[in-house]
């Protein structure tokens, strides 16, 4: 897979620069994505996918990245839905006393994604952000399942995707934030409304929901568990950007060098000398989101894993923005022409700092926990 995904960059860095200035959904590319098997990518080998770690699929992201942001972008949306499934072990679905129904879904969800589908994830909300415990979506139970009503935004992929990832609240119980895999179909409506600074091809419109599912629509077959599943194993809706956007840093660097040599610049010291420290910070961060990765697929949900997991979308999403700045600066008043491919990833690197968990967010957990406290529970506003 990442063979593979090395052979695609190149081609979906040929179609970037169409997609992003038309802010279209890069269908292309994810019809290659399909073809080459990709959506199985984190589904376990015995459900007929390539059963890859995190580790793994941070490594793909990162390279698919390097051809455009916004394809990759999308892609993890699907991989933290599968990769967050596929982890629900026997073992652990025992532990936590899940109903044997909720590990058939489990396996039905995961099958149809190695055969080609793939999920979007609608968490956000206008004035809630990705904060599970603010948002203003609900469910309710009804005969045979749940009704799910409300609203999402930032829904990357919204119209192209096979079933979306929905977070609502419990309108018995506000407390209690479940989520559901949702059929593309009936009671979903997309809203056109993304026309964004960076990362335009991700088609991140707004979605609107007011649908009934069956039962077997809640993951986990448990009312309540999204919220827990944040606390504990957090990669999956924090780290997992992070190789997208240290990708994304790279690319820069790389668009950087073609234009320096192209145009004669190569002999500048103070032009040199960004693209040094611009590679040297775009491999100190990316080594932090390997270190990341491997200790997640070795000790997942421990505290010192958790640590690096916010240590590096912190330094991702700050590093993508201060390289891609440094290398429009390198490459001079040129790079900055529509179409140029600085002046597209510079937009695009822009977004890691504010997707969530957004960088300020993540210093404050990583200073909180340095300094004794619950990074979980303690400030302000909550963390999820």
């Amino acid at each position: 897979m990442l063979a593979e995904a090395r052979r695609l960059a190149p081609r979906f860095a040929a179609r970037a620069a169409a997609s992003d200035r038309d802010g279209c959904f890069p269908v292309d590319d994810f019809a290659e994505l399909g073809s080459a098997g990709f959506f199985g990518l984190l589904v376990p080998a015995k459900l007929g996918g390539a059963g890859a770690g995190f580790a793994e699929y941070a490594e793909v992201a990162y390279e698919l990245a390097r051809g455009n942001g916004a394809t990759a972008l999308v892609f993890n949306m699907h991989a933290s839905v599968t990769g967050a499934l596929g982890g629900i072990s026997d073992e652990l679905a025992e532990a936590l006393g899940l109903p044997p129904g909720a590990l058939t879904a489990r396996d039905e969800f995961l099958k149809a994604a190695a055969g080609g589908s793939w999920y979007a994830v609608a968490m956000s909300e206008r004035g809630a952000g990705s904060r599970l415990s603010r948002m203003s979506t609900t469910y309710q139970p009804v005969d045979g399942g749940y009704r799910i009503t409300g609203a999402k935004t930032f829904c990357s992929g919204a119209g192209h995707a096979d079933a979306y990832l929905i977070a609502a609240r419990s309108a018995d119980d506000p407390a209690r934030v479940s989520q559901f895999l949702v059929p593309a179909g009936d009671g979903l409506r997309v809203e056109p409304t993304w026309d964004a600074l960076g990362m335009r091809a991700t088609g991140s419109h707004d979605l609107h929901v007011d649908v009934t599912v069956p039962a077997s629509a809640l993951l986990g077959g448990m009312e309540g568990l999204a919220l827990v599943a944040a606390q504990l194993a957090p990669h999956w809706m924090v780290a997992s950007y992070a190789a997208v956007y240290v990708g994304v840093a790279r690319a820069a660097v790389d668009a950087a060098i073609d234009h320096v040599n192209a145009r004669g610049l190569a002999g500048l010291p103070a032009v040199r000398s960004r693209i040094g420290r611009a590679d040297a910070a775009v491999s100190a961060a990316h080594l932090t989101v390997r270190e990341a990765a491997r200790r997640v697929d070795e000790a997942p949900g421990e505290a010192e894993t958790n640590r690096w997991v916010w240590r590096a979308k912190l330094l991702a999403g700050t590093t993508a923005a201060e390289v891609a700045a440094s290398m429009l600066e390198a490459a001079g008043t040129s790079a900055m022409r529509r179409g140029h491919p600085l002046e597209r990833l510079y937009r695009d690197a822009r977004a890691g700092s504010l997707q969530p968990a957004t960088s300020d967010v993540c210093a404050d957990w990583l200073g909180v926990d340095a300094l004794g406290g619950d990074p979980d529970a303690d400030g302000v506003a909550p963390r999820w």
